[in-house]
């Protein structure tokens, strides 16, 4: 173990000296990667974030999880298991930010169906009912149209500024609103004061349902969780005795241990399984 925490020493000091190693402006630009991992960062409000941070975050707490086991337990399978959820973890973060975001914005859509209404009522043009919301919306979504004011104000251009709306709310309520706000533009008409009611009647439904059953269902959550990490802490204690490490250091010992882990996490995407709601999908995208 000395070699890895003196390997996590010299990768600490090259990181602190990059910046006068490898100036930013002698880097060449690197492209943007597409891919499930860049809409998780979307959905989950991180869209400036790279994925190559996330994929080193997780190397580096599964390393640091890694290296502690090792030092409390001195079980190598022990080990195993707390790299593997070590890397997990930061991806497990960004599904429980992502639903948490999207539960809390799912309430405050239909205040922005109504606050399109009045502003279309009020004779006022699309790109402007929108940019609008950048200062009458909730606080969570202002930031969002502000950036599509700037949008449409620099470029004029009403759909590439929707498309980068999208990308910003990353949201399946708000894909529906924005697709319904495109074809008016486009084709005109006299129903989009109809349908934005019609949508935010059906948003709210939604949401009532949805708080309800998941209130109901929480426990599953819960079961889920602690019947998961009882027998762990159980496992973890019993290889801090010296007898308990020898045991689990051996052949058998890492078979346990290694199934155990398979069976703990098959069991446990099963409830999660078995306690989720389906989610809205999010359109054209």
């Amino acid at each position: 173990m000395t070699f890895v925490w003196g390997g996590m020493l010299a990768a600490g000091l090259l990181l602190t000296l990059s910046p006068w190693f490898w100036p930013a402006h002698d880097r060449p630009a690197v492209s943007v990667p597409s891919g499930r991992l860049v809409r998780l960062l979307e959905e989950a409000g991180l869209s400036r974030v790279s994925p190559v941070v996330i994929i080193g975050a997780a190397i580096g707490i599964s390393v640091f999880a890694a290296a502690a086991v090792w030092l409390i337990t001195a079980v190598a399978a022990l080990t195993l298991v707390g790299a593997v959820a070590g890397g997990i973890a930061p991806f497990g973060w960004l599904r429980m930010r992502r639903s948490s975001l999207l539960k809390n914005r799912r309430a405050l859509w239909p205040d922005v169906c109504d606050l399109l209404i009045g502003s279309v009522r009020a004779g006022m043009s699309l790109p402007d009912a929108v940019a609008t919301l950048s200062e009458s919306a909730p606080a969570e979504l202002r930031p969002a149209f502000a950036g599509f004011a700037r949008d449409i104000a620099a470029s004029g251009h009403f759909d590439s500024s929707a498309e980068r709306l999208k990308t910003a709310l990353a949201d399946p309520v708000a894909d529906r609103i924005i697709e319904t706000l495109r074809m008016a533009r486009q084709v005109g008409g006299t129903e989009l004061t109809p349908v934005l009611r019609s949508l935010a009647t059906s948003v709210r439904a939604d949401a009532a349902l949805r708080s309800e059953v998941e209130a109901r269902q929480s426990w599953i959550r819960g079961a889920a969780v602690l019947g998961v990490a009882a027998p762990w802490v159980i496992l973890a204690l019993l290889a801090l005795r010296p007898e308990g490490a020898r045991a689990y250091g051996s052949p058998e010992g890492v078979v346990l241990i290694l199934a155990g882990a398979a069976v703990s996490f098959v069991a446990y995407r099963v409830m999660l399984r078995i306690g989720r709601l389906p989610e809205p999908r999010r359109w054209f995208v």
